[in-house]
């Protein structure tokens, strides 16, 4: 917990003058509401038993002095709340970006097996609490360490029997406060855990509306729903009945303390040691003591709510990226596009049995490569290892005679463009989604880039052109257009290796053959590998490698896998006989 503590803490390192006139005016506010009760004594112990006109103009000079603290404390607050806050907001900011950086930068092989629900309430709830722990912990343990110790002080010069009687309960209300905490903590790290399950569900929900809706499953996913729901109510439950034992009983705790005071005042002042004003001015520093004692009480559940957010925030953070830029890796410029497998071997992190095993392959630059075979065999495995998305287990992957691992991540994938079955378009305008390929592209350029593949007429017809919104992932638009968008991309970024995953398999026939038309001519004069269900379309390929289970075990144009009568022929008449 104490290396947690210290981490959290850096947070304030790009802010500590604000931090520190934060507390200075935490100080400041609590000192004046120390004072405040004295002032009362002197006028009551002293100021009344003056002559009547000398004791009126005491009292107004008295009253223009605790309007001046007033207005400073007025003031201190002011400072507290707003620019307190703000430094709290940039603390969020600062974190937020820190994680979604590190969201970038994590593997494939993390996102297998996450829910983006959850990934999206660390980054959104989980980081509210936090902050609001780092804004208002500290001035309020400071305001209440002050109030605390001053009150004591005063007490104590008071009368010291009435003061040890009001700080009696103290020891068992830190028991009682520490037994609680421990309860909390695990409550609320439940409550965490359920919220982040709950927005996987919505976020899953939401995202497949279409389907739900399309198989009129609304009833189902309510229910589904509702077992998720029921979850969290169970957890904030416990939370709840917690804090309301936490919080009845130091109310009760501080109640007593008022009663104690009460008692042991009115012995004592029917005894002839209290006097009359010391124990009014007592009973108004018990409230000065017992505000922050609240405080605290607040303090320790925002406390619970930070800390299990921090912890869960660096949870996150601990997580290192597996495929990262090994020491000495070095960019590469423009690659001209020779690929060489050596003895490549590949399984999955969660599963031993090998996808890929002791594959040997060589491509020449600027050669046309179609993948066939059943699922399964490693296909689209095989392509993702080129541009690192996963490492190979065994052997390795050369890029123009480089170990594709000694090549920085950012440089290997700019030589290499994607073209999936399952195309992703951003909310946001054609223009955006085109530029994606290439951020700093001029119009004129994505325009050019649109052209090449075969989407300019269709997205000239849309209401606003390029400025049109295409809606969440596309929906507005149908399967061909969003493939050649995604191809526009692909022009645009203008890599010299481009891996097309069964780009035309989902296609009706008039887009394929525009879809097919556009992804001939941006595979001209590149290193093309082309994963083929329809394998009608490989035809013109250079190389088909037949894939299975134990590897490559076929090779060849076209037409040599005909006449060898073997798994591609037999894969070919298939569809050619269902066609």
């Amino acid at each position: 917990m104490g290396e947690n503590l210290k981490k959290m803490l850096s947070y304030y390192r790009p802010y500590l003058g604000t931090l520190f006139a934060d507390l200075f005016f935490a100080i400041l506010a609590a000192v004046i509401s120390l004072i405040i009760p004295l002032v009362v004594r002197y006028i009551t112990s002293t100021v009344i038993y003056l002559p009547p006109e000398q004791a009126v103009e005491q009292i107004l000079w008295l009253g223009l002095g605790l309007t001046a603290l007033v207005l400073i404390q007025c003031g201190s607050n002011y400072f507290i709340t707003n620019f307190g806050h703000v430094m709290g907001a940039k603390i969020e900011y600062d974190m937020r970006a820190q994680l979604f950086a590190h969201y970038q930068r994590l593997s494939f092989s993390f996102y297998d097996n996450q829910k983006v629900g959850q990934l999206m309430s660390r980054i959104t709830n989980d980081l509210f609490d936090i902050t609001e722990l780092l804004h208002h912990g500290p001035e309020n343990l400071i305001i209440s360490a002050i109030k605390l110790v001053g009150a004591l002080a005063i007490l104590l010069s008071i009368s010291p029997p009435l003061a040890l009687a009001a700080f009696a309960l103290i020891p068992a209300m830190i028991w009682y406060a520490a037994v609680f905490n421990r309860k909390m903590k695990r409550a609320f790290r439940r409550n965490r855990e359920q919220i982040a399950r709950i927005n996987a569900q919505i976020e899953d929900n939401l995202s497949g509306i279409r389907v739900v809706k399309s198989f009129a499953n609304e009833a189902v996913e309510e229910h589904k729903f509702q077992a998720g729901n029921d979850g969290f109510l169970s957890a904030k439950r416990d939370s709840y009945r917690y804090m309301g034992g936490y919080h009845s009983g130091l109310t009760a705790f501080i109640t007593m303390i008022q009663v104690i005071v009460i008692v042991t005042g009115g012995i004592g002042i029917a005894q002839g040691w209290v006097e009359i004003t010391d124990l009014v001015t007592f009973l108004l520093y018990i409230n000065v003591f017992t505000d922050p004692v609240r405080t605290l009480i607040d303090f320790t559940e925002q406390f619970q709510n930070g800390y299990t957010g921090f912890e869960r925030f660096l949870e996150i953070l601990r997580i290192a990226p597996e495929i990262r830029d090994l020491p000495g890796a070095e960019p590469i410029e423009e690659a001209k596009g020779a690929l060489s497998f050596r003895d490549v071997s590949f399984h999955y992190e969660d599963d031993d049995r090998p996808v890929l095993s002791h594959i040997n392959l060589d491509i020449a630059p600027g050669s046309y490569v179609a993948l066939v075979g059943s699922s399964g065999v490693g296909k689209s495995t095989l392509c993702s290892l080129i541009p690192r998305f996963y490492d190979v287990t065994g052997g390795a992957i050369l890029l123009d005679g480089r170990d594709i691992r000694s090549i920085t991540l950012e440089s290997l994938r700019r030589q290499i463009g994607m073209v999936q079955q399952e195309v992703y378009l951003f909310s946001g305008t054609v223009l955006d989604n085109i530029r994606y390929g290439r951020p700093d592209a001029s119009r004129e350029e994505i325009i050019q880039a649109a052209k090449q593949a075969n989407a300019h007429d269709f997205i000239m017809d849309l209401p606003n052109g390029y400025d049109t919104d295409i809606g969440q992932r596309g929906v507005k638009l149908s399967g061909g257009q969003k493939q050649r968008l995604s191809i526009a991309r692909v022009f645009l970024k203008n890599p010299p290796i481009l891996i097309f995953d069964e780009a035309t398999s989902a296609l009706d026939n008039e887009s394929e053959r525009l879809v097919q038309e556009s992804l001939e001519r941006l595979a001209k004069n590149r290193t093309t590998l082309v994963i083929a269900h329809r394998l009608s379309t490989i035809r013109n390929a250079q190389q088909i490698l037949v894939l299975t289970e134990e590897g490559i075990q076929e090779q060849g144009s076209h037409q040599q896998l005909l006449d060898r009568h073997g798994i591609y022929e037999h894969l070919y008449r298939m569809q050619f006989e269902t066609s």
